[in-house]
């Protein structure tokens, strides 16, 4: 007799002993057909029935190796706390968990087979209600192959790290390898843990709690209760040899025409089922939506919440009209309606027979040197070239295409060739760094990669997606060394002016966000947003044809030609803004005959640190400049004074906005100080308010969700002055969505038709927006719920205090607001601020926002974003201070 298990449920943390349930089934799997089975497994129906609830649904969840029914607990328990209840069934699969052990190899077609039996047993054959599948690992391929013999039951799919389909061009991960080596697999499968523990050693967030380790563990704790490890492992479908690879590549195939909703939630540190994978299952079912979460891994359904944003997601699916997605629709659409579309290369074509300046590059190793320029005639030429040479290579619309060419012609040329054909570009900063930048890439997953030598490199040795095209001439050792396929130098102009077609909503790029506040997310921009940005900038600020744009920025150097500006990059290093010096941008106004300029507070800061070395004419060439925009982070005023000194014609403006929506709000200088002079008038200083960022641009609507006592938006908006809350905002030009990241986006657009920034300020009695920080940041204290540039502007009106940040250090509710401080002289070290600096700053923040602050901390140099060198990461500094204010050894990571 084989060894067999009794389950106890009653020691199963996080699981409800009434779920716990046994099915005699008989087997129709050719491997036992004809005997009855034991299963085992967990229903939450009595619990409902008790409760007096009534199922909506049923949720079918299926867990691979060398997991069970355990996996599932919390979407079990979430079933019956849903609004919406569902009935989840999590099974145990036969010699697995507390399911029977039979002995027998079971491969794919029997495990298929199997679920079927046991589906048919406890009635879900027949059912009324909409079934949903919800599967994992190994259980993903099963349940799929069930799905297909059950088409008319099921009516949705949820998937987390599985895999339908390996290619044999790759090999698989090395994890299964290993397991599947002769030498290893009896071993490491049955005779020992080892896979087992291995894969619950996977489990992010400090590993599993010892509890659910050891119940995880409990079905296998013999040898003999381990075979249906190692059967599952030597089932793996590795190659056409293996038994069950003919049924894996029908399932796969099959799912091509499997047309129900699809939701896909993701672990992206599995080292088993990679990105990879997940790519593929969305080439085959393209409905579905996705959710990476960057953080979890294999276990994901340990490492994240999964089971909130999948009961979100069958509401959407099954009860459309009970949420706000339907009417955020609407909202779209309607808007939509009301938005004229203008392609944004249509100004580069209206001027291809213009001979006047169009772009100018400023040579890298000289800043006051011209290395190139173009006329708006040859930049259409040079468009049309590059597109008809982007399509001869294989780019097709509806591809993505990440561009890592530095800001300049080359770049300009690449961006509208991509648009003009109707493909989509991805631009992910290099200031993300080689780990930031792969998680970027790999998550957006290009088609093509276009970049110049030093990129096409980083992506062979990183293994970063997409076809590889020089953006440059190689040698032909280079171009095979490096996998490159094309090359856009050797583009030709064979073909005559090409017309393509885009429709408004098509995709037109991808754009990350700096990652300051998270892992950078990818933000998708339709055609007609992107267009609608670039008409937002045209009628709040007046740019059109005439203009000589400097950017500091990289976007809008990019923007310049769809507005009919002339643009120019000055001599910097981009992706760390502050290398802009004055003699540079004094250099690049004077290359162009600059009326504006576009920088970030970091690069200004430096400008104005470097303006002593300016010489008359170079001052001179910066006079001419009528108009000088900033964002990005706050900036002072004793900044913008200093800054309006260099540019002394200048209306100086710091438009407020962000990836996802830029710009969002316009202030003039002018505004700011009148701003503040209101605020004194009523005995509140500016530090009071937070940052005034002024009022909507062109074409955007702005709100305020009030935020509770704990410091959460409420549903309600309002646009009462004094109420501090998060801005939300409606525009034609704020994105369509974040790339795979499903339930990111559904908190976004909580508000139907609106955009939530995840910022958080007020109006004031004139109508002007003043923001107050990130909600993030906002910290929850005993002193109430308070944000922090109030906090963070009053320290920095100590004459040694250069920046400072608030954090909250202590539990939600009692903590105490701690302020750190990076001073001018810098600090000699991270650590305690001294008694005179420490009394200072307490007396200043107490005396401007009746704040009482608990410590002053100094660190030599903030932790800051590498895209703005502004944004500090206050998470960071959080964490530290907690550990040095608790007697712990504490060293600031930058």
């Amino acid at each position: 007799m084989l060894e067999q298990l009794t389950p106890d449920p009653q020691n199963w943390p996080g699981v409800d002993p009434r779920w716990s349930c046994m099915a005699q089934v008989i087997s129709s799997a050719g491997v036992d057909a004809g005997y009855t089975r034991t299963w085992h497994y967990l229903d939450n129906q009595q619990v409902l029935r008790e409760e007096g609830l009534e199922p909506v649904g049923i949720v079918l969840a299926v867990h691979g190796n060398p997991t069970w029914s355990y996996l599932w607990r919390s979407v079990l328990a979430a079933g019956i706390n849903a609004e919406n209840p569902w009935r989840v069934i999590a099974v145990d699969q036969l010699d697995m968990g507390f399911s029977e052990r039979t002995g027998t190899v079971r491969r794919l077609a029997d495990r298929v087979r199997d679920l079927g039996d046991f589906t048919q047993h406890v009635g879900l054959d027949n059912t009324d209600l909409p079934v949903v599948i919800l599967a994992h690992d190994w259980g993903g391929l099963i349940s799929l192959g069930w799905v297909l013999e059950h088409r008319d039951v099921v009516e949705a799919v949820a998937l987390t790290n599985t895999a339908v389909f390996h290619d044999q061009i790759e090999k698989i991960p090395a994890a299964l390898q290993l397991a599947l080596n002769p030498a290893i697999h009896g071993w490491g499968t049955q005779k020992s843990t080892a896979f087992l523990d291995v894969t619950l050693h996977l489990a992010q967030n400090g590993g599993l709690d010892s509890a659910v380790y050891k119940t995880y563990a409990a079905p296998y704790r013999t040898a003999e209760l381990r075979a249906g490890i190692r059967n599952f492992v030597a089932d793996i479908p590795a190659g056409e040899a293996t038994a069950s690879y003919t049924d894996m590549v029908r399932i796969a195939e099959g799912i091509r025409d499997l047309h129900v909703p699809a939701f896909f939630q993701w672990g992206t540190k599995d080292p088993v089922f990679q990105r990879r994978y997940m790519a593929d299952l969305q080439e085959r079912m393209p409905q579905a939506d996705v959710h990476r979460y960057e953080n979890a891994s294999h276990l994901v359904a340990e490492d994240e919440d999964i089971a909130t944003p999948l009961f979100h997601w069958l509401e959407e699916q099954f009860l459309w009209n009970h949420t706000g997605r339907q009417a955020h629709q609407l909202a779209r659409e309607e808007q939509q309606l009301h938005t004229d579309f203008e392609p944004l290369i249509s100004e580069v074509l209206r001027r291809a027979s213009d001979s006047s300046l169009a772009v100018v590059d400023m040579d890298s190793r000289n800043e006051t040197q011209i290395a190139s320029t173009l006329s708006w005639a040859e930049l259409a030429q040079d468009i049309n070239r590059v597109a008809n040479g982007l399509e001869a290579t294989g780019v097709r619309a509806g591809d993505r295409v990440n561009l890592m060419v530095p800001p300049g012609a080359k770049l300009t040329t690449l961006i509208y060739a991509c648009l003009k054909i109707g493909a989509v570009i991805v631009v992910a900063d290099t200031g993300l760094g080689a780990k930031g930048l792969t998680r970027a890439l790999k998550g957006a997953r290009p088609d093509f990669l276009v970049g110049i030598r030093p990129a096409l490199v980083a992506a062979r040795a990183m293994g970063w997606p997409g076809q590889k095209i020089a953006a440059e001439s190689l040698p032909a050792v280079a171009r095979k060394g490096l996998g490159v396929i094309a090359s856009v130098a050797d583009f030709s102009d064979t073909r005559e002016n090409t017309s393509y077609s885009v429709s408004p909503e098509d995709d037109a790029a991808v754009l990350y966000t700096s990652g300051s506040t998270g892992p950078a997310k990818g933000v998708v921009y339709t055609q007609r947003q992107i267009s609608g940005m670039r008409d937002a900038i045209r009628h709040t600020y007046g740019l059109s044809a005439g203009t000589g744009l400097v950017a500091g920025f990289a976007p809008f150097a990019l923007l310049g030609p769809a507005l009919g500006a002339t643009s120019v990059t000055p001599t910097m290093d981009v992706t760390r803004p502050k290398t802009l010096t004055a003699s540079a941008l004094s250099a690049a106004a004077a290359a162009i005959d600059a009326t504006t300029i576009f920088a970030s507070p970091a690069a200004l800061m430096n400008v104005v640190r470097t303006a002593n070395n300016l010489s008359e004419d170079q001052r001179n060439a910066l006079k001419s400049v009528d108009l000088l925009l900033s964002a990005g982070a706050p900036l002072a005023v004793p900044l913008l004074e200093a800054v309006q000194s260099i540019v002394p014609q200048a209306s100086i403006h710091t438009p407020y906005g962000m990836t996802e929506a830029l710009p969002i709000t316009d202030v003039s200088f002018e505004e700011i100080k009148s701003a503040l002079a209101d605020g004194t008038e009523r005995g509140l200083t500016g530090a009071r308010d937070g940052v005034c960022v002024g009022r909507a641009v062109h074409g955007a609507e702005i709100q305020i969700a009030p935020l509770d006592n704990e410091g959460e938006p409420l549903e309600e908006t309002t646009t009462e002055p004094g109420i501090t809350g998060e801005i939300v905002v409606s525009a034609p030009h704020v994105k369509d969505r974040y790339d795979t990241l499903w339930v990111t986006e559904r908190l976004s657009t909580a508000t139907p038709g609106w955009h939530h920034t995840g910022d958080v300020g007020h109006f004031d009695e004139a109508g002007r927006l003043w923001v107050e920080g990130r909600l993030a940041h906002v910290l929850n204290t005993s002193q109430g719920v308070l944000t922090p540039v109030a906090i963070e502007q009053a320290a920095e009106e100590v004459p040694v205090v250069r920046r400072a940040a608030a954090v909250a250090v202590g539990p939600a509710g009692s903590a105490t607001p701690v302020v750190i401080v990076e001073t001018d002289p810098r600090a000699p070290q991270d650590g305690r601020a001294n008694s005179a600096l420490t009394a200072q700053v307490r007396q200043r923040v107490l005396q401007d926002t009746g704040i009482e602050v608990s410590a002053v901390l100094q660190v030599r140099e903030h932790p800051t974003d590498i895209r703005h060198n502004s944004k500090i990461d206050r998470p960071l500094l959080a964490r530290w201070a907690q550990k040095l204010l608790s007697g712990q050894k504490a060293k600031l990571k930058k």
